[in-house]
């Protein structure tokens, strides 16, 4: 089936030429937030626009600072230890960023959800590993309290005033989800004995429903309370976390790994089981015309898969049917332990199936991808594009951009074709995408997730590149199609989580981790935000200017759709 923007929006149930081309239910993790009405400008509007826009990318560089390319400003929201009112303060390491207006009406007031990934326990609990020959044996309770309290997410209210984003002090919609909030569980059948569970960490990516609530995604769980490994007689074990946090509070390992829905009014949080369990990066659906919902989402480590969960009531995130992705074939793939044999000889029932989601998969035959992270749906052709962030092991150090057309155009359709999209490299100017987002042109977002310990070393593949970066691939243009660096990190920084504000002059980034390979306080490898305290401090930007306006019009035109 081939789109074009009436298609589009007449697919997705959009009406009116007042409407711009991302419908509310089509946003994902990283897209453009609830566009408004009447952003429509004229072809010779477009015209002056198309002449205006210079882009004038960044060359990679090293220094640590937010370095913008001109026509980009940006000023802080919130950073680390921020108070959001008399008894909560913002979270570590954020990361996912997503923007609801309280009112369609008024699209500078809203509620802005953070996801808190993961801590430095040098900096969140005061608890220096390096310090000690065996550090475990000097963890305490303390410390991990901290470190609960510093993941999970944050919501605050936001208004834009003056061309300045600020949160509003005290507002009661401001408050913490964290690593000790209970949670229901949206399923009939217990996990583990309990039905709500205690708390969410590892929180990624995630993003938003029809019903303009907050998805948020449990990543890498199994740093925190380890995980249960089966060995060839499926007999399990206890592969302990990292964090070490399972020895002070007992909580299994299948209680974390799942997707997160949070109502922003009132914070009410529960845990979609039949999206499945692993690494989630994120969680983009897409509602069909009879309400219905597809969601698609992606197990973020090596040699692991890419899901499509297809319901089977209108609005469910609970009813239907989970799929896993043989992208050489182009076959969705049922986790449906009723009509799969293979399945039925493994596990004892379909939760089971579930919770030990990457087994599954791997006994059905799904393709092992490298690192699937981020998950958008191109606004004009329907395509969607999956950031493949690298696999060592496999010698992909650059990783790729997998693109997806579903059969016809179909969502909730059961075959596909894949094709690489864009290959990282110093060719293309790029290495290890991560997050991604498209603007209310269809302009192409992406950042960069280098990690730390090889960034900037030159023994290491990515020193071209520096530190990480936003990228943006226009549509239109001279440009078009080229890969343009717009903004560089802090030194050992990771820029995620990009969200447009409705009108598309604002774009919310995270700035995550600056100075993470710090090994001494009084030396920390980097210094941003540039407070009085010199400790580096992961913030949320808010990212405004000429370039940003420009690009959010190039396909507004009048009479286009």
């Amino acid at each position: 089936m081939e789109y074009n923007r009436r298609k589009f929006i007449s697919f997705m149930g959009k009406a009116g030429l007042s409407t711009v081309v991302m419908p509310q239910f089509l946003i994902g993790c990283g897209s453009t937030a609830t566009p408004i009405k009447g952003f429509i400008i004229t072809p010779k509007e477009r015209l002056n626009v198309l002449k205006s826009l210079v882009l004038e990318g960044l060359v990679a560089s090293d220094k640590d600072d937010l370095l913008l390319a001109n026509g980009l400003d940006y000023h802080t929201i919130i950073k680390w230890g921020d108070k959001i009112n008399d008894t909560d303060s913002f979270g570590f390491n954020n990361d996912f960023t997503c923007f609801i207006p309280l009112d369609d009406s008024e699209p500078k007031d809203g509620l802005l959800w953070v996801n808190h990934e993961y801590v430095n326990p040098l900096f969140v609990s005061d608890f220096d590993a390096n310090a000690y020959e065996n550090p475990s044996q000097h963890r305490t309770k303390e410390h991990v309290d901290k470190e609960m309290y510093n993941v999970g997410g944050s919501i605050i209210r936001i208004k834009e005033e003056n061309g300045i984003w600020k949160m509003v002090q005290n507002d009661p919609h401001n408050r913490r989800i964290t690593a000790k909030t209970p949670i229901q569980l949206n399923w009939d059948t217990p996990i583990k004995e309990k039905t709500t569970v205690i708390g969410t960490h590892s929180n990624c990516s995630g993003g938003i429903t029809p019903w303009k609530t907050f998805l948020t995604c449990e990543e890498n769980y199994d740093g925190f309370f380890g995980e249960t490994e089966y060995d060839t007689n499926n007999v399990a074990t206890h592969r302990p976390s990292s964090y070490g946090w399972e020895k002070f509070y007992n909580y299994p390992p299948e209680h974390y790994g799942w997707v997160v829905e949070v109502n922003p009014k009132d914070g009410y949080a529960q845990k979609h089981i039949a999206l499945g369990r692993f690494a989630h990066e994120c969680c983009t659906l897409f509602e069909l015309e009879d309400k219905r919902v597809v969601a698609y989402t992606a197990d973020d480590r090596n040699d692991e898969h890419l899901y499509k969960f297809i319901s089977s009531k209108p609005g469910s995130l609970k009813e239907g049917t989970l799929y896993v992705a043989d992208t050489i074939n182009g076959k969705w793939l049922a986790l449906d332990w009723a009509s799969q044999p293979i399945l039925k000889n493994k596990f004892k029932n379909q939760t089971e199936v579930l919770i030990r989601a990457r087994e599954a998969a791997k006994l059905l035959g799904a393709t092992k991808l490298n690192r699937p992270e981020d998950i958008e749906i191109d606004p004009i052709t329907g395509h969607i594009f999956i950031s493949l962030t690298n696999n060592k092991p496999q010698g992909d150090f650059h990783g790729s951009i997998l693109k997806i057309e579903e059969n016809k155009g179909n969502f909730d359709a059961l075959n596909f074709k894949a094709s690489t999209y864009l290959a990282g490299g110093e060719e293309n100017g790029f290495s290890c995408p991560d997050n991604l987002a498209f603007d209310l042109s269809g302009n192409l977002w992406m950042t960069s997730d280098i990690s730390g310990s090889s960034m900037n070393r030159t023994d290491k593949p990515y020193m071209p590149f520096k530190n990480n970066s936003l990228f943006v691939i226009p549509r239109y243009g001279g440009d078009a199609g080229k890969v343009i660096r717009v903004v560089s990190a802090p030194n050992d920084a990771e820029l995620t989580g990009p969200w447009f504000s409705p009108d598309g002059k604002t774009l919310f980034l995270s700035v995550q981790h600056p100075g993470e390979q710090t090994t001494d306080l009084n030396k920390p490898t980097s210094t941003w935000p540039f407070d009085a305290d010199n400790i580096p401090k992961p913030a949320v930007v808010a990212i405004t200017g000429d370039l940003i306006e420009k690009m959010n019009k190039l396909n507004q035109i009048e009479g286009s759709i």
